[in-house]
């Protein structure tokens, strides 16, 4: 095997659960082959540098193997290699998100049934005295 779609090998990779769904990454432009957008007709070949858009994710993988069929995910693990370059920023991202998360404050969530009644109450007051 020297080329395969790249909505099919993207769906062998197990990088979508359906080859629909990496048709519309791909027409969404997440994702990039050797640094340009493509179409999901464009031929992939071993070396082939790809960068797809996940989620919070962006993920630098290089080509290792062809496959137009879907297995199990060892398997499809072995059908790319992802760059330490791209391994080390999601770790960074990760961290950081966590950080984010955690320092929010926690008076952002929404008021509880007491806090309301009293927010119904004052606002009630405000208008009628004038």
């Amino acid at each position: 095997m020297e080329k395969v779609r790249i909505d099919k090998w993207l769906w062998a990779a197990r990088f979508f659960r359906t080859r629909a769904l990496a048709k519309k990454a791909i027409d969404g432009g997440k994702v990039h082959v050797d640094g340009q957008r493509t179409k999901p007709s464009k031929e992939v070949k071993v070396g082939n540098s790809i960068v797809v858009r996940l989620g919070w994710d962006k993920k630098e993988v290089v080509v290792k193997e062809l496959s137009d069929q879907r297995r199990g995910a060892p398997e499809a693990a072995k059908l790319y290699a992802e760059t330490p370059e791209s391994l080390a920023r999601r770790e960074q991202e990760k961290i950081e998100r966590r950080a984010n998360r955690l320092s929010r404050p926690l008076d952002s969530q929404k008021p509880n049934k007491k806090q309301r009644r009293q927010i119904h109450r004052f606002r009630e007051d405000s208008t009628s005295s004038h």
